[in-house]
């Protein structure tokens, strides 16, 4: 999935998140969510004349994954377990979105602190909603390598590279195209 879009604005990146760019992230991406062909109309299904509530609530989810603070009150789970009709594409779709307007609007170091919990929300959402058998979609996986492309060394090279934790963002739950 390579949808094209229309250029965004032109905005500084930013080298750490804050209040203030939290929230116009949140409002740039939502803007982007309405316009969306395939988004636009589950999200106006289900915020239509809401949109005033809805992006403060998205600004302080935001701002407690990002900044550490404490001022969502809420279940992601249970928010997005209601909305009839969403598929793998929605989620894909969402975090290419979501993903691109975090990368254009921060620093890769300070975009991390967003990626990150996105896509283990997303991850986690999917397996909700379609079951720990669940396979991730290609073009999630295709998000991912944008992210952290896998390092790719010659198989006679000795590594000296040392052992790491998870790649990031994490590993991927579910079955696997092999499986």
């Amino acid at each position: 999935m390579n949808p094209t879009f229309p250029p965004r604005p032109a905005v500084a990146r930013q080298p750490e998140p804050t209040e203030e760019n939290i929230h116009a992230l949140v409002y740039a991406f939502y803007d982007r969510v309405q316009a969306d062909p395939m988004l636009g109309p589950i999200f106006e299904q289900k915020l239509a004349g809401r949109w005033d509530e809805h992006l403060p609530k998205m600004c302080t989810f935001w701002s407690s994954i990002v900044l550490g603070q404490k001022g969502y009150r809420g279940n992601v789970q249970q928010a997005h377990q209601p909305l009839p009709g969403i598929e793998p594409q929605h989620f894909s779709r969402w975090l290419y979105l979501f993903l691109d307007t975090v990368e254009s609007r921060y620093e890769p170091a300070a975009a991390v602190r967003f990626m990150e919990p996105a896509l283990r929300i997303a991850q986690s959402l999917q397996l909700s909603k379609f079951g720990w058998d669940y396979t991730i979609p290609e073009e999630q996986k295709a998000l991912l390598e944008r992210l952290a492309p896998r390092r790719h060394r010659d198989d006679d090279a000795p590594d000296t590279t040392p052992p790491r934790g998870e790649s990031f963002p994490a590993k991927i739950i579910g079955r696997s195209a092999e499986d």
